[in-house]
Formats: C-alpha cells, structure tokens, sequence
C-alpha cells in the first residue's frame, strides 16, 4: 500500500466510501438472490463482504479511524450472535494487525529520528513489522546491548490522521450505530478524538509505561517490558513474547481463559492503586499470557500511549457507590450519585429505582466467582437500550461526569473482553484489594463520617 493518506479529502472519500458500499451490497445481495441462492447464505455472505471492507478501509486509513475500530471490536460481545458472527473476525482483526507501513517510509523515520546511522544502535532490525496499529507499528530487533526490543515508529501524518478521521467518522455515527445496538456512537467519538491524541507523544508513553515497568518489576502476576529509548515518533522496549489474548479468546484453555480473565481484573483494578495511572487501552491486542517459572501464566501488558492520570487511584465514590449498591442502600447510593454529578441539579429520580438499575450490572460483584459470557453482556445491553424498559428510560435520565469519562469507557471494554474470554473471575477479591471505599472496613469508617464528608 502506499504512505498513510493524509490528505484530508483522500481520507474522507475512503470512508464515504463505507455507506455507499454498504448500498452497493445490499443491490449485489438482491441480484444474488434472484440467482435462486437463499435469503441466509445471501444474507451470511454479504455480512461478510461488509466486514471484510470495513477491515480494509479502517486498517488502510489507521490514525483515528481504526482506532474507532478497535473500540468497536471489544463490544462485539454484546452483539446479538446473528449480527456479531461476521463482524466478529474483521473487527478483532484490528486489534492485532493492519496493512503495514512502507519499509522505505519506515527507514525515511528513523533515519531522521535516530540518525542516519542509526543501523548501528541495532544488532538486527527486522523490516517486517511485527504489528501494525492505529497510529504506529511494531518492528522485532536486538539492540546493541544485546537484548531483544521492539521497536514502535510512528506513522508520518498520524497526528493529522487522527484528527481527520474522527472528526469524519461522527458524521457517519448514525450508519455505524446499529453495530453497537443501545450504544450512542457519537460521545465513543468524541471521548476519542479528545483522549487519544495523547498517544502521538511518544515521551508521554514512555514515561507512563516506565512507571508501570518499575512498579510491577519483581511481580508474580503482571509483566510490563522496561523502556530502552525514546525520541519523537520512535519508541524502543523490551520485547516480550506470549500469546496474545486474542488467541486465547478464540481457541484458549478454560484454565488459561480463567487466568488471563483473572489478571486483566487484577491490573485493571491494581494499576492506579499503585502506579496512579490507568491504563486505558483495554483490547485484547494490548495483552499476552506469558508461562511463569512454576507452570502458571503472568500477564503480558502492552502499549501505555492513553492512560488516565488518577493520583490518589480510582476515585473512593466507586468503592462506596458499589458497596451501598450490594447493601441495598438505595438512598445512600442515590445521595452519592447526587453528589458526584451523575444525577443532575434539574432531575429527581426514585432511589429505588436507581437500584434497581444498577443491580443487575454489578452483578459480577455479588458474588465469589462469576462467570462472564456474551449472553450475559447480551442480555444488559438490551435491557438498556430497549426504549420499553424501565432501565432505558432511567438511563437516559442520568449524566457521567467528565472526570469519570475514561474510567467507564475502560471497565466497560474490560468488561467486554472477560465476556470474550467466557473467563470465570473472582472480581469482588480484586475490588476489595484495589478500590477504595469498597472492602467492609472502608465502609465502615465512611458510614462513620458525617454525611458531607462521606
């Protein structure tokens, strides 16, 4: 293929490009059927076409618009199975590989980024990428120390990319709705276009992921591979090997499903209790399963270009919102809410209500073990986004506020990929452990305080 198209009438003609193939299809699908083949296997093979596209067009243009990709991918769970089935391989697809850059366009960066001699700092240097993603791909090497790295080198343009696609992506927002049924694609596109410009800085990245790598060093549980260097659009890092989670959703072990369902809660939760950063990539292309010395498995975790930066670790309202939740608090719960500007000023809502509507969605809490499933992720999806439920119409009613914007969209893609995973998950022990407020102690002290400071 050739370089990352930058120009922003080249970009938008590709993806208007998506609804008028769309069209195109449906025609292809009548003359199909008219050929006496029937409504199913016109209807499978044309699903298919139109995943297939999607992929191509997406993976082609990377910046933002495959990055909305990726988004789109770790909700497939909550697809009815009929719908999901084709889309399903197209869009987790992009989680791991795109259309690879150039190799001359690969050489052009880092000759101007490290130097012309920049052979010299790399005792192999693979051409073939290893991965591509949404803004830049990954090349397998062995720097001059010896140690083997990869290397990510940012896409030319990918700042502009990013910017252009989303800002054209949301113009078709209401043809791509129907992916993701009860979803408003809209604010998914504007959360992105505001957050994953951060991702163009590889410095940033590199300090985020060197954090975690110094925090999670001698871990039993989690990898993070050390940072090697770093200049403008060129990041360099330990390699580490391990099967992608992707493949452990497809064809996993139930033991191996349990684990890395297991340990992607564990650093979900554990992250910004110690690192006070919030990894906020959650797809399946972003982990590995790495086999430990003792016959176990640790998890591999990629990639810190978005996290969100929480100082003191996930706000204390999440662990005593949850916990007033599993206690039946019904006014407790609404009052907290109230306060954290989830209910706005102008509304009054029924407490009971409001229980009601988040009982079922926590329910992976109430438990010691839960198993998490695409029908149970079916099933909440549709019990809010049917305009005739109760929980639709509540739902509506109430606000997220900015600062827990990227905290939501993260556990609810965590969410997504446990259901992927089918992964059976001790979730209350890692909320307990992780998130404060939470454990029956914390709840205690805050039952103590005065109803303000609580």
């Amino acid at each position: 293929m050739s370089d990352l198209p930058r120009k922003a009438v080249t970009r938008t003609a590709k993806l208007a490009a998506l609804p008028i193939g769309f069209a195109g299809r449906a025609t292809w699908g009548i003359g199909r059927r008219i050929g006496g083949k029937s409504a199913e296997i016109v209807g499978r093979e044309l699903q298919q076409r139109t995943a297939d596209q999607l992929f191509k067009v997406l993976g082609e243009l990377k910046g933002g618009a495959m990055k909305f990709g990726q988004a789109l991918s770790v909700f497939e769970s909550a697809l009815p199975e009929d719908v999901a089935g084709p889309y399903r391989a197209a869009l987790t697809k992009l989680q791991e590989a795109a259309p690879p850059m150039p190799t001359r366009t690969v050489h052009a960066v880092l000759d101007e980024r490290l130097g012309e001699q920049w052979r010299e700092l790399f005792l192999e240097f693979d051409d073939k990428p290893s991965a591509a993603a949404s803004i830049g791909q990954v090349h397998r090497a062995v720097w001059h120390d010896g140690r083997e790295v990869a290397v990510k080198v940012q896409y030319p343009g990918a700042g502009e990319a990013l910017l252009s696609d989303l800002g054209q992506l949301s113009r078709f927002a209401r043809l791509l709705g129907p992916l993701i049924p009860g979803m408003d694609i809209k604010p998914l596109i504007t959360e992105l276009r505001d957050r994953v410009s951060e991702e163009l800085d590889y410095a940033l990245e590199a300090r985020a992921q060197q954090a975690h790598a110094e925090e999670f060093a001698d871990d039993p549980d989690v990898v993070v591979p050390q940072v090697v260097h770093q200049c403008e659009q060129v990041l360099v890092t330990e390699w580490i090997d391990g099967t992608p989670l992707a493949e452990i959703i497809d064809n996993g072990s139930e033991d191996e499903r349990d684990r890395s369902g297991q340990l992607l809660a564990r650093f979900l939760f554990s992250g910004p209790a110690r690192t006070g950063l919030l990894h906020a990539d959650p797809h399946p292309g972003n982990f590995r399963l790495l086999p430990d010395e003792k016959g176990g498995w640790r998890l591999g975790v990629l990639d810190f270009g978005t996290v969100d930066r929480l100082p003191g670790g996930l706000p204390e309202p999440i662990g005593v919102s949850l916990r007033r939740t599993l206690d039946g608090e019904a006014e407790g719960v609404y009052e907290l809410l109230c306060e954290e500007g989830f209910v706005k000023e102008s509304i009054e809502l029924e407490p009971d209500a409001v229980l009601d509507y988040l009982l079922p969605i926590i329910e992976p809490a109430r438990v010691d073990a839960f198993t998490f499933t695409r029908s149970w992720m079916r099933n909440q999806a549709a019990r809010i986004a049917d305009p005739r439920s109760p929980a639709h119409q509540l739902g509506k009613q109430l606000n997220l506020p900015p600062s827990y914007l990227l905290i939501h969209r993260v556990t609810l893609s965590t969410i997504g990929v446990l259901c992927q995973l089918g992964a059976t998950v001790r979730l209350r022990d890692e909320l307990e452990a992780w998130v404060p407020g939470f454990a029956a102690e914390d709840a205690a002290e805050v039952e103590d305080l005065p109803a303000a400071e609580a």
